[in-house]
């Protein structure tokens, strides 16, 4: 008989476990909560519109399409998607416009042209975080920071004399500061903080390693939507074999002498040899693990920052609008003041619009556009939060009109609200916070639970809240799907 493994939870990760697990040999059960896979990487459909409802940016696609060769299978039969031209349009309130070419050339002549920073600046800008990238991503996104090889092997040996120059010792805003000298480059530069809900005046400089995979490697899109990449990988796990079990919410993990040994779902309870847990770390200790030792020391860790999102089926096509577009706030400092320590949403926020019918018409109706607008907000601690979402819809459509000169309100004909509450109940995220701890201090990375546990046996982790890739953004969809299974 071949060896029981059981996934809790079928976000990204828990279905890329499936499939690495059956193809290891083992007898794979997945167990979501929800009727649908996915996590937070899910679709929503409203009257003709359809909204990829999670994550938005998708980078490094190789790693979607290892998953496929790793079991023989050609991915461009399963899976497809295309590069970017423009990987973001900005916003500001003054009238000025970039576009953020894929061409790192253009992108930096735009960048002279517009806003009269040197491109030189821009091309050293992209060439420091390859750099950062090269020497950092097989030591944080390829291995567990909780082994001892991943600190003597050579790679990390040579890491270690070339500190300075990987961010360590500044913020993201104190680097970006002393690169550029338009305020608006800086701001540009800055936004990648929110890629893992940070911010950038707190988080380490480290975190410059974001632009090399969005410009030097690219951004993509799936021609089905980001849901298709869910589809596919699910889809990729039944085939192997995985079975899934849906509205199946797990009660507890069964630990028995210092080994799991099974789940409790429903007061039934199903053995295993090995479990996988996909729940975000902070609620599965609360809950399916509460019986077992804490790790306090983490589960006290700040929580990253959450999103207010705004489904809207917009009647009316915006021509100078792209898939991803960012309108700045004017003042990025206190924004993010009010995220982390006032615990509030400032009244001129960031505001970023996905639009996936500029790649794929059918996702909205014809003349129509499908906006998911999204702002960054403070994780879920109690706030009044319809009150919040109130005045922070006022002052987004009022941002709308401001910059794209229209009047959005009456093109407004479906509306979604997804907000840190319900991210919370769908997805069980810890205060709806969308990447677990914060990154919002240079120790952070080494803050966060390995992907097996030191405590209880043929017990694994694996999703955003936990190392390896749990240091990378959620967005960046390839880091949820590199962890698929990782051996003690």
């Amino acid at each position: 008989m071949p060896k029981k493994a059981l996934v809790i939870g079928s976000g990204i990760a828990g279905i890329a476990s499936s499939i690495r697990l059956a193809h290891a040999g083992f007898s794979v059960e997945v167990f979501e909560a929800n009727s649908y896979p996915g996590g937070k990487l899910s679709e929503i459909e409203i009257k003709g519109y359809r909204f990829d409802a999670g994550p938005s940016l998708f980078t490094l696609p190789e790693q979607v399409e290892e998953l496929f060769r790793l079991v023989g299978k050609n991915p461009k039969a399963h899976f497809d998607y295309e590069k970017l031209e423009v990987a973001c349009h900005y916003f500001w309130e003054d009238g000025k416009q970039i576009k953020a070419w894929a061409d790192i050339n253009r992108f930096a002549e735009e960048v002279e042209t517009k806003l009269g920073e040197p491109a030189q600046h821009v091309r050293e800008a992209l060439k420091s975080s390859a750099y950062i990238y090269d020497h950092l991503a097989p030591l944080f996104m390829h291995r567990s920071l909780h082994q001892v090889s991943t600190w003597t092997n050579t790679q990390a040996m040579k890491s270690y004399l070339k500190m300075g120059k990987l961010g360590i010792f500044s913020t993201m805003h104190e680097a970006n500061a002393k690169r550029f000298s338009n305020p608006k480059l800086v701001q540009l530069f800055n936004r990648y903080a929110t890629y893992n809900g940070s911010d950038p005046y707190q988080t380490p400089a480290t975190l410059n390693i974001i632009p090399h995979l969005e410009f030097n490697i690219g951004a993509y899109f799936p021609k089905k939507g980001m849901h298709d990449i869910t589809q596919s990988l699910y889809k990729l796990g039944l085939d192997l074999g995985a079975k899934f079990h849906f509205n199946a919410k797990v009660d507890e993990i069964v630990v028995e002498k210092g080994k799991a040994i099974g789940i409790k779902v429903q007061e039934k309870t199903f053995p295993a040899d090995v479990v996988v847990n996909n729940m975000d770390m902070v609620n599965a200790y609360k809950t399916i693990l509460r019986k077992q030792k804490q790790p306090k020391k983490l589960l006290e860790q700040p929580k990253s920052s959450s999103a207010l999102i705004f489904y809207w089926g917009v009647k009316k096509e915006f021509k100078e609008l792209g898939l991803h577009n960012i309108l700045f706030s004017e003042d990025y400092k206190t924004e993010f003041e009010h995220i982390f320590k006032k615990g509030s949403i400032y009244e001129d926020p960031t505001v970023y619009i996905n639009i996936t019918s500029t790649q794929k018409p059918d996702d909205a109706p014809e003349g129509c556009m499908n906006w998911f607008t999204m702002i960054n907000v403070p994780n879920n601690q109690g706030q009044d939060w319809d009150q919040l979402i109130a005045e922070a819809r006022k002052n987004i459509i009022k941002k709308v009109n401001r910059v794209l000169k229209t009047d959005l309100e009456p093109l407004i004909e479906v509306e979604e609200i997804l907000e840190p509450r319900t991210i919370e109940s769908k997805t069980s995220s810890s205060n709806g916070a969308l990447y677990g701890n914060s990154s919002n201090n240079r120790f952070a990375a080494f803050l966060r639970h390995a992907n097996y546990s030191s405590d209880i046996k043929n017990l694994y982790f694996c999703g955003g809240s936990v190392h390896p890739g749990g240091g990378i953004p959620l967005s960046l969809l390839s880091a949820k799907i590199m962890m698929g299974f990782v051996s003690e």
